[in-house]
């Protein structure tokens, strides 16, 4: 097969409730035989990568999709050809898991994978099931230091994992203090921390990442050397950007009319999902939104939703 013809392909990241997710091993009569993978196949003329997914998943696994939502998509040429891989996040199936072409199946937890080999286009996708779906703004210019620490405290207490330190009004040194603090508090429940545009705090304070302005995407020339990166993103061609960079991740704004900006132009929904389509990153949607809309975020390709004000309550 050529590599200048693109196969299409379907592929399936099941998830149960608690996070975990299926690889499959390719069986010995296939090529790359032995190596893990997510499950799917290609997609067949006159069918959707939806529909190739219900088929494949039905054929290898015999079960019945009921819910899977658009995810990322990734292009990878191998030897033998070159492939554009739809992933969907399968989160609700009949039937149980039987391995109709003798395969080995392996759940595996985020961040802790323990089979090998894995196929080289399947690695950014493991990474990316690192993230929640919740990535929560820091507040603490409304409400106060002291009270939003105890709302983190709380909301971590109740499972909260990614968050993002962006309080632009604090001088450097109540910056400093506020991010070691918050810090702290994650680190010891297992939750990450992103710093709003500051690469030399994040090193000074032992945070996770930094969350990139839209000025700071523009102006770089290579990605942070930080764990975890992040983008602010506006537009196809901001987010377009963010992958060139090769940022973990990005957020896409304002998808709703928010109260910082009332009357402002927002994207929608329609929108959001065509500039989120095929993205190789995953995407948060941010700008007006509540925990009710995770849904609606999923539904239209996005990773999850970024919360500012609704992360914290009353």
């Amino acid at each position: 097969m050529s590599k200048d013809k693109v196969v299409e392909v379907s592929a399936a990241v099941l998830q149960r409730p608690d996070g975990t997710f299926l690889l499959a091993q390719r069986p010995a009569d296939k090529i790359w035989a032995g190596y893990w993978e997510f499950p799917g196949g290609k997609v067949e003329l006159g069918e959707t990568a939806h529909d190739a997914l219900v088929r494949e998943l039905r054929e290898e696994l015999g079960i019945a999709v009921q819910t899977a939502h658009p995810w990322l998509t990734r292009v990878f040429t191998y030897p033998h050809a070159t492939v554009r891989l739809a992933f969907f996040r399968v989160t609700a199936w009949t039937g149980d898991l039987h391995p109709h072409e003798g395969q080995q199946f392996a759940w595996q937890q985020p961040g802790k994978t323990n089979v090998a080999p894995i196929l080289p286009a399947n690695a950014p996708i493991l990474r990316a099931l690192e993230l929640p779906a919740l990535y929560a703004i820091s507040n603490a210019a409304e409400l106060g230091v002291e009270p939003f620490l105890t709302r983190l405290q709380t909301r971590l207490d109740a499972g909260l994992k990614l968050i993002q330190l962006r309080e632009k009004d604090l001088a450097r040194d109540e910056l400093r203090s506020l991010a070691q603090r918050v810090v702290a508090l994650a680190h010891a429940r297992g939750a990450k921390v992103l710093l709003n545009g500051d690469v030399v705090l994040v090193q000074d304070v032992g945070a996770d990442g930094v969350q990139l302005t839209s000025t700071q995407l523009a102006e770089l020339k290579a990605r942070p050397e930080v764990d975890w990166c992040a983008a602010s993103c506006h537009s196809a061609e901001e987010l377009q950007r963010a992958e060139i960079l090769g940022c973990d991740f990005a957020l896409l704004s304002p998808v709703l009319p928010t109260l910082s900006h009332p009357g402002a132009l927002h994207l929608g929904w329609d929108r959001f999902a065509a500039i989120a389509d095929e993205t190789t990153i995953p995407v948060y949607a941010l700008g007006g939104l509540k925990q009710e809309d995770i849904q609606a975020a999923w539904l239209h390709g996005a990773h999850g939703i970024a919360l500012l004000r609704q992360a914290w309550g009353s």
